[in-house]
């Protein structure tokens, strides 16, 4: 199996999408692949655990990807051993009616994880650089002072809505919030064929939807609108990881071997007891065993 490293899948400056390959290529068996993840998941959980004790760091994972690119299973295969009381998953759907009444980072804001423990947002903020880039009429249900017509969302908008999500990902980092940002990078191709599973398949169609095909015919756009947001938002603090996604676990794989590489490196330890509950330790155990 080929070694994975975390740099190779960092997203570059001035990155095209369209040159990136959807397949990683690891060289490596179904069973091999899901043996690995299982290691790497381990490893993950105990750091988990020592996160949750250190309690001085949060960590936020965001994923976003084309429909179909496998978001909901890799957070389940990736995630399944920590503990539940320290990994909360977030999927974020249309605004609702009271959401629209905040500004769009409202709903992110109060979702984001405690110190300790890991969020996850399927589907992230970036929506609101992504879908409404495609379809800037839904801007106009934000009911912003300074947007009374389409003509008014123009460049000058978008940029100072990139240097919004930078200034709110800074905020956090500076506060104590560690962050991986994903894009599940497949193909054209593969998504016809994962959505011809969902008609295809009875136990599938509930996940399918008219607007799936519509939203398809528009993948160049859609293309376009996740190279400049990764573009605009690849920051030091919060980087953009882009990760071939044809082969669910071979991407599974390669997003725990990344989270597990990059947050080893932390100052997360377990905190040690007083001195003095240290010092009885030896007594407490007696007590307990002539009980």
């Amino acid at each position: 199996m080929k070694k994975i490293k975390s740099s190779f899948y960092k997203a570059k400056k001035g990155v095209e999408i369209s040159t990136i390959s959807t397949n990683a290529h690891l060289e490596a068996s179904e069973k091999q692949l899901e043996e690995k993840l299982e290691k790497e998941r381990k490893k993950l959980a105990k750091f988990q655990n020592k996160l949750y004790a250190h309690a001085k760091y949060s960590v936020l994972i965001c994923f976003q990807g084309m429909d179909t690119a496998g978001k909901d299973s890799l957070i389940r295969e990736v995630f399944k051993d920590l503990n539940a009381r320290g990994v909360v998953v977030h999927s974020f759907k249309t605004p609702t009616s009271k959401e629209l009444k905040h500004d769009y980072l409202w709903r992110h804001y109060i979702a984001l994880p405690e110190r300790g423990k890991f969020g996850v947002f399927n589907r992230t903020h970036y929506e609101n650089v992504l879908v409404t880039k495609v379809h800037p009429t839904y801007i106009l249900n934000e009911h912003l002072p300074t947007v009374n017509t389409l003509t008014d969302i123009d460049d000058d908008f978008w940029e100072k809505r990139y240097q919004q999500l930078n200034n709110f990902e800074k905020n956090l980092v500076e506060n104590g919030t560690i962050i991986f940002k994903f894009f599940l990078h497949i193909s054209k191709e593969e998504q016809r064929h994962r959505l011809l599973r969902r008609l295809n398949k009875e136990e599938k169609n509930w996940k399918f939807s008219a607007s799936d095909i519509e939203e398809r015919k528009l993948w160049d756009d859609y293309q376009l609108a996740y190279q400049e947001a990764i573009n605009k938002t690849n920051t030091a603090y919060a980087p953009w990881y882009i990760i071939p996604s044809d082969n669910k676990k071979e991407a599974r794989l390669i997003v725990a071997d990344i989270l597990y590489d990059e947050l080893k490196d932390y100052d997360v330890k377990e905190p040690t007891l007083d001195p003095k509950t240290k010092a009885n330790l030896v007594n407490y155990i007696k007590q307990l065993e002539n009980e």
